[in-house]
């Protein structure tokens, strides 16, 4: 008896240890848009825009999809064609994130809107004159950039379990770097969020709380897709007038590796960045009345004051229309540097300060 008795506490300590040893599984493939990707591979390929009431396009991808399981971190840049900053990172990080080093998925969205891009065009697509940034969720059977947003939210962000949304200065735009941090009771996991936003050590760190759905659903931009879809979200900004400086490409792509840390996707350490400079809650646009020959008073992001003048508004006769002031004390963001402007475009985009979050 003595003898099984010690026989049987042998097996019992060294079942544990042999289970422990076990590798752990590997992840399955991740499917996207009729593509499967296997653990430990890169894949490149273009999600197709079918045609409908006008033309057909693509939305060119990459997808590293890591030799360990983990989370679907997912980059989105060229949501808007003019803006290279972003564009230019999505390269670099495709081809510097190594599949066998990384746990979880990294989803790359190269250009999200190929038509603004080949046509050089700000803000909208020049096939239906719409803005992408404005038409999440979109819609399978609308126009072709309604399709590209039904496809970017289905096959992109549904699969994510975080968001990012890079943007760069666009043209005729002047702009301070900064994250936007999407919190309050509608968005998911402000802690992680924020978390990852302090990764890219940007000088200005916003505060987007979602408080209502008719936020979100107003004019649904992508970042406000990815909190409509229950993903932690941020939007990265950095870069003014269609730039594609290197200090702007670079610092996203350390932001990007950052978050990769910060997530459990790869080891540490982090690359070393400095702190925000200031924090702000929200933000507050000033818009134009009337549409006309716009010259800012001085366009460049800076402190304002309550009352501040912003710029003035003139016709095609060179009558002064409108002067346009701030609304608050804040500190102006980003905006349009003019001359063309429209009744209904943001000028100037003021941020509410804030001691903390």
């Amino acid at each position: 008896m003595t003898f099984r008795l010690l026989l049987a506490a042998l097996l019992l300590a060294i079942v544990p240890i042999s289970a422990s040893a076990q590798p752990a599984p590997a992840p399955a493939p991740f499917g996207m848009a009729g593509t499967s990707i296997a653990p430990d591979s890169r894949a490149d390929f273009r999600i197709p825009v079918p045609e409908g009431s006008d033309g057909a396009t693509f939305i060119p991808v990459t997808v590293i999809h890591g030799a360990k399981p983990g989370p679907v971190l997912a980059v989105v840049a060229g949501v808007h064609g003019f803006e290279f900053a972003s564009i230019l990172a999505a390269e670099r990080l495709a081809e510097r994130v190594d599949p066998s080093q990384l746990a979880g998925t990294l989803v790359l969205v190269r250009i999200a809107n190929i038509p603004g891009f080949e046509g050089r065009s700000p803000n909208v697509n020049p096939v239906d004159r719409k803005n992408l940034n404005r038409v999440f969720p979109g819609d399978p059977q609308g126009t072709q950039t309604e399709r590209m947003a039904d496809l970017i939210a289905r096959e992109v962000v549904a699969r994510s379990t975080f968001l990012m949304d890079v943007h760069s200065g666009d043209g005729a735009e002047f702009l301070d770097a900064f994250v936007g941090v999407y919190g309050g009771p509608l968005a998911t996991d402000f802690p992680l969020a924020l978390k990852v936003a302090q990764g890219f050590g940007f000088p200005n760190i916003v505060r987007y709380s979602m408080e209502t759905q008719e936020q979100i659903d107003r004019g649904r931009s992508l970042n406000r897709q990815g909190v409509a879809a229950g993903k932690p979200t941020i939007l990265v900004e950095i870069g003014q007038n269609g730039s594609r400086e290197e200090a702007h490409v670079a610092a996203i792509a350390a932001g990007v590796e950052n978050a990769l840390v910060v997530l459990g996707m790869a080891d540490g350490p982090m690359r070393d960045v400095p702190p925000s400079l200031r924090l702000f809650e929200g933000t507050i646009a000033v818009a134009a009345t009337h549409t006309g020959i716009y010259h800012p008073q001085n366009p460049a992001p800076r402190a304002v004051a309550q009352g501040e003048l912003i710029g003035i508004i003139r016709d095609y006769t060179g009558k002064e229309v409108e002067r346009l002031h701030s609304p608050i004390d804040g500190y102006t963001l980003y905006g349009i540097t003019g001359p063309p402007v429209e009744a209904g475009d943001g000028v100037a985009t003021i941020a509410i300060p804030a001691s903390g979050f």
